[in-house]
């Protein structure tokens, strides 16, 4: 798939989001894509890695100033980020469920969870349609458990030109307390 396959402007969910992340802080885009998150948040002065299988999605990428560009088979080769650390994780339009428990370790205490992706429903609407590919209702908030203090979730069908059926969480690592404003 192309760049120009990729949707270009940031999901209003991530932007809304975004700044909560710990300012200047260090940011994963999971399965990237094009890169407008990467571009958003980088745009916001965070420092993002940026992840994608798609070396010609991630060419789009190369030089821009805050962004590392990393190309990994998230689905068929190693995890690529054992040991670290992020302050905040940006995931949307991707499920890899087998990922999920790696994904969750890298985020720091203190560190936000900004994730939405299809559900249940969708296949009405097109892809995806398997259902290895769709969340099931609540299933977000079940994966990230309790040692996530959850911001904002949303779940169902958003209309428009292209309706969605889609899953979206904002979540932060540790107890809950006091977000910026």
């Amino acid at each position: 798939m192309a760049e120009k396959d990729y949707p270009t402007a940031p999901s209003a969910w991530i932007a809304r989001f975004a700044p909560l992340i710990p300012a200047g802080g260090e940011v994963l885009d999971l399965a990237c894509g094009g890169g407008r998150h990467a571009r958003l948040l980088a745009g916001m002065g965070y420092r993002v890695e940026a992840v994608d299988r798609d070396a010609e999605a991630l060419a789009g990428l190369a030089g821009m100033a805050g962004v590392t560009v990393r190309q990994a088979d998230l689905e068929g080769g190693p995890w690529p980020y054992y040991g670290c650390g992020f302050d905040g994780i940006v995931v949307s339009r991707y499920l890899w469920r087998p990922l999920m428990p790696q994904l969750f370790n890298c985020l720091n205490e203190g560190g936000v969870l900004i994730y939405e992706t299809f559900m249940e429903g969708q296949q009405l609407h097109g892809r995806p349609s398997d259902p290895a590919h769709l969340l099931r209702p609540g299933e977000l908030l079940e994966l990230i458990g309790r040692r996530f203090a959850v911001v904002a979730f949303e779940q169902g069908e958003i209309g428009g030109e292209k309706p969605q059926v889609i899953q979206r969480v904002c979540a932060r690592r540790g107890r809950p307390g006091p977000l910026p404003l």
